[in-house]
């Protein structure tokens, strides 16, 4: 499998990201506006916590809380698993699966690359599978 950077070539450039004084509200524009499931926050360039679709849902929405009155530090996970550049495709899978996580913060040297989400891996996963089979396909035909 490739490593994770190969990934985030196919990324946009700009890395979304939250502040933790941010609103709930103002997360999940944001999150809308890049299209993505979850983002990091960052507090002075350090990485303090993620906060995903999911957390909405399960502390704001099911609480009963205003999301136009609570701030991103009051909802976002703050242990924040991460991986490196040079991690395996297959290692981020195993781990997004061991801790039950769907999306993993790509770190190198304490600088947020990108996120990569379950679904990149997926992707990536079943093009190599399907570049695999056409292969095999190949030379069984040959």
């Amino acid at each position: 499998m490739k490593p994770i950077q190969e990934l985030l070539k196919n990324q946009k450039a700009e890395v979304g990201q939250l502040a933790p004084s941010d609103t709930v509200f103002e997360a999940l524009k944001s999150l809308a506006q890049y299209g993505v499931g979850a983002m990091v926050v960052m507090d002075q360039g350090v990485l303090v916590g993620v906060i995903s679709e999911r957390d909405y849902t399960r502390k704001i929405a099911l609480q009963g809380k205003n999301s136009k009155e609570t701030t991103v530090a009051e909802i976002m996970t703050r242990e924040v698993v991460t991986v490196t550049p040079q991690t395996g495709t297959r290692a981020c899978m195993a781990l997004m699966s061991r801790k039950k996580i769907r999306h993993l913060p790509v770190v190198d040297g304490g600088k947020v690359l990108g996120m990569i989400s379950i679904r990149d891996i997926m992707d990536d996963i079943i093009t190599e599978h399907e570049q695999t089979i056409s292969q095999l396909t190949s030379y069984i035909s040959s």
